[in-house]
């Protein structure tokens, strides 16, 4: 496996950093919503050529191969919904699908939440920066689960929602759970919760040799699971 060119690395890291700083500031406080899905797309192929440009080879960013990272994306994919299904089935459970920040989309708006903001504004660019490029840069490797470069990807997908966990609290299971803790400490916590969701998804990367085995298993969790706030309201 070719890692990155170590002269390189460094500089592309901190410039991914930089990227995606800029990125999450400019999608969730200063573009419009039609822009969302526009500002990942183009933070991801950014990402890309820099991860490129440092050394990184296709099969190092997990964008090399279709079949095996998509039968394992399918398989995990079939276990969310297996998930949702007995949070659907227990009644204890459906304060999860009560979330205040869904609103309530027609069908065409739900369609462009989960094919346009949700597939190219969050889960395309999330796994090419957290599963693909930032593991690469520092030195992941699909042959070995390498705990290092996974651990500083996924701290970093934990601080990337930092402003969107500023939101956390308006899910009633969350507000059941926390009540009146303060934003800050639901902030931290949701980040917290984020990083461990991010060594799942990498573990899925890890297992399907490629960053489409977590995009599926990804959106299926998050498109799903806004399917079901909005039909069980």
């Amino acid at each position: 496996m070719t890692h990155a060119a170590p002269v390189r690395r460094r500089p592309a890291v901190a410039a991914a950093v930089v990227l995606l700083a800029a990125s999450t500031t400019l999608a969730n406080r200063v573009l419009p919503g039609w822009a969302y899905p526009l500002c990942g797309l183009v933070a991801a192929l950014l990402l890309v050529l820099l991860a490129r440009w440092a050394g990184c080879t296709w099969r190092d960013l997990g964008l090399r191969g279709f079949r095996r990272p998509a039968l394992v994306g399918l398989a995990g994919a079939g276990l969310v919904a297996v998930l949702f299904g007995i949070a659907l089935a227990v009644p204890a459970l459906r304060t999860v699908y009560q979330d205040g920040r869904v609103g309530d989309p027609d069908f065409g708006q739900l369609l462009w939440l989960t094919c346009g903001r949700i597939l190219f504004g969050t889960v395309l660019i999330e796994e090419v920066a957290f599963r693909g490029v930032l593991p690469a840069l520092f030195g992941a490797d699909d042959d070995h689960w390498r705990w290092r470069p996974i651990l500083l990807a996924t701290t970093l997908f934990g601080l990337w929602h930092a402003l969107p966990a500023l939101a956390i609290g308006r899910n009633a299971a969350v507000h059941a759970v926390f009540g009146s803790t303060p934003v800050v400490v639901l902030q931290v916590l949701a980040m917290a919760a984020a990083g461990a969701v991010g060594i799942v998804l990498h573990w899925w990367r890890h297992v399907g040799r490629g960053v489409l085995a977590s995009v599926i298993v990804h959106f299926t969790t998050n498109a799903g699971g806004l399917t079901l706030v909005v039909l069980v309201r």
